[in-house]
């Protein structure tokens, strides 16, 4: 006969051996999915001292007279806004079987019931591994929101903090140590693993605070924030940060990329984390519809209350589990409906006819540039072959040729050989080229240059590298960090320089000068490089790059989607010339036109636009990202301030 609900919060669970225990008092409620211990133990007037806080014990279950095997009943969480965890319903959910169920099941059952850890660790690692699934070369980008679901299911509910963060550690060991190998391919695998563990110790602040945020009412919102605000932290600390593996920069192919132009690439991560959490609330709503479907059918399912409010299982509505999928519908649509106000590839002020360089290196690797006159020689003798394609009418005229970084890593300024062969190169191309070299200061520092040389006028305006790379351009802690990696002294000595990232170059045939903003490599990664461009008038954006130092790994493709990215944030078509490759013409609706294969001297001509008018990305510069984080940190609060009046 099924058991008539207890009015005061009292719950007995059908037991082989004994009669049912009743409820020893009120239950813990901190945090969601927090499972209250019922059974013998002193009365629990105050929760701290009859059964510890949620961030000092272990999972606590349900027992209501274990037979031989060890099955547990356990509650579902309640309905609220608190409640619910992958543990807590999906136990109750599972736990629902008859007593008949064999006794390897049973025991399988009462092991996870009793470990939770033992699916919450593979639940964060599957995350991980998702979020990587989802970056380029692969075009999977629909797993970002799914590994961001399981993630989120995986540290909710936990009942300690430090469960929290470490879940979100194992999630995010396994995104970034497969997303960053590149690395250490020719400097060994202690930079990548030590690069990787301090990515991740972010994912996992991500997992501490969403367990708190995620007790508050509209939780999927919350949690989404927190995950901007870890992203915003990451690429701010430390040494400048590193925002590479942001969610948007897998988002090149998806429905997410037009929320670029609105919000750039911060908008574009909530939004794929949006609709991860808004997966997570569904999943969790429609666990709870099913174990309350199994009690009201009178299979034995015990009710541990997550919450004082609730006794036993309290259906979730239909009203909720269709709120959860229409989240999870709009967000990914709306990004399919601003796609159409994206601009198309010819929209434009006036159209420039552009040349990119890919004159490839002698050899791969730390010792690219051995041989730097090999390198220079390359790019010059790939612009002469354009040149002579020109004129023989197999390819058109451009009114500008832009050369990758380190295309000149003898310095032209100093050195009037190369001096004169670049300006000869200009001049049989009858354009100017922007030349990426590197300059001897007169303290011996070096800086990272892309120079525009107009035949034989010489070097005229530069965008001196400003965002360097530690540990590659230049080695923070020198004497320190050098006892690590016998490479630590090979990394150089650069120096950031100034300006607003623009460049003129006045084309041969003609016409009013071309502001072309200027993204050098690992510049392109972070948001403020393009935004000060374009807000200084940049008509056109440009990525010189030198891959040569990564191999072949999946690096050169993680920075072109980045690029990809930046077109539709700023609404500017895109030139990405790289030594080694890939090289590409990108559009202002984020669509590669021409691209090189990798490894391979080539050449790319192109007619592209040139934009005057601004996004809202543009105009709104970091304002959107600030907010949310605003967001997040205000969330914390509250849910920190809501936890300690529960405990009181």
């Amino acid at each position: 006969m099924k058991p008539e609900p207890d009015p005061e919060n009292r719950t007995a669970a059908p037991s082989s051996t004994g009669p049912a225990t009743p409820d020893p008092g009120p239950r813990e409620t901190d945090g969601p999915g927090a499972e209250a211990r019922t059974g013998s133990g002193p009365s629990s007037g105050d929760a701290d001292t009859a059964s510890g806080t949620a961030d000092e014990g272990p999972d606590r279950v349900a027992t209501a007279g274990a037979g031989r095997d060890g099955d547990r009943a356990v509650g579902a969480a309640s309905e609220g806004d608190e409640g619910g965890s992958i543990s807590t319903v999906a136990r109750a959910g599972v736990e629902s079987a008859p007593e008949s169920r064999p006794g390897v099941a049973a025991r399988a059952i009462a092991v996870a019931t009793a470990r939770p850890w033992l699916t919450r660790l593979p639940a964060a690692a599957v995350a991980g591994l998702l979020l990587y699934a989802s970056f380029p070369p692969r075009t999977l980008w629909y797993l970002a929101p799914v590994g961001i679901a399981v993630l989120t299911l995986a540290v909710r509910g936990t009942c300690r903090a430090r469960g929290g963060f470490g879940f979100g550690l194992v999630a995010g060991l396994a995104f970034f140590l497969p997303l960053l190998p590149w690395t250490g391919i020719y400097v060994g695998p202690v930079p990548w693993l030590a690069l990787s563990t301090v990515c991740a110790l972010y994912v996992g602040l991500f997992g501490l605070l969403t367990r708190w945020v995620a007790t508050l009412p509209g939780w999927p919102l919350w949690v989404a924030t927190v995950w901007s605000l870890t992203e915003w932290a990451r690429a701010s600390f430390p040494f400048g940060g590193f925002p590479w593996g942001k969610l948007a920069f897998g988002q090149a192919d998806g429905w997410y990329l037009p929320f670029a132009m609105v919000g750039g690439a911060p908008l574009v991560s909530f939004a794929v984390a949006l609709t991860g959490t808004g997966l997570a609330w569904l999943a969790v709503s429609l666990l709870r519809r099913f174990a309350s479907a199994a009690e009201a059918s009178g299979e034995p399912v015990a009710a541990a209350s997550d919450s004082p409010r609730s006794g036993a299982i309290r259906p979730t509505s239909w009203n909720r589990i269709v709120a959860a999928a229409m989240l999870v519908a709009i967000v990914p649509l709306t990004g399919v409906i601003l796609r159409t106000a994206l601009p198309g590839p010819e929209d434009g002020n006036r159209p420039i006819t552009v040349a990119a360089i890919q004159g490839s290196v002698p050899r791969l690797g730390l010792d690219f540039n051995a041989q730097r006159r090999a390198v220079l020689d390359n790019h010059v003798k790939r612009t002469e072959e354009l040149a002579r394609d020109i004129a023989a009418g197999r390819a058109p005229q451009p009114d500008v040729v832009i050369w990758p970084e380190n295309s000149s890593d003898i310095d032209p300024l100093r050195n009037a050989d190369a001096a004169q062969e670049i300006s000869q190169a200009s001049k049989d191309v009858k354009a100017p080229i922007l030349v990426g070299a590197v300059l001897v200061n007169d303290d011996r520092t070096t800086t990272n240059s892309v120079i525009v040389w107009n035949s034989d006028a010489g070097p005229g305006e530069r965008h001196d590298k400003k965002i360097i790379q530690p540990f590659g351009e230049y080695l923070p802690y020198r004497n320190f960090f050098r006892h690590f990696s016998q490479y630590a002294d090979r990394a150089g000595y650069f120096v950031p320089g100034t300006g607003d990232g623009v460049v003129h170059a006045q084309p041969f045939t003609g016409g009013a000068p071309i502001a072309i903003g200027v993204a050098t490599c690992y510049e392109v990664v972070f948001d403020r490089a393009f935004e000060e461009s374009v807000r200084a008038g940049a008509q056109l954006l440009a990525v010189p790059s030198n891959n040569a130092t990564f191999g072949r790994s999946e690096m050169t493709y993680q920075q072109l989607a980045m690029s990809r990215v930046r077109a539709v944030e700023h609404g500017r078509a895109v030139v990405v010339s790289v030594t080694t490759g890939v090289s590409a013409m990108i559009t202002a609706d984020g669509v590669i036109r021409q691209q090189t294969p990798q490894f391979e001297p080539a050449a790319l001509v192109a007619t592209l636009p040139l934009r005057n008018n601004t996004t809202f990305a543009t105009r709104l510069g970091p304002a959107p990202e600030a907010i949310v984080c605003i967001l997040a940190a205000a969330a914390t609060a509250a849910a920190l301030i809501r936890r300690r009046a529960v405990r009181a």
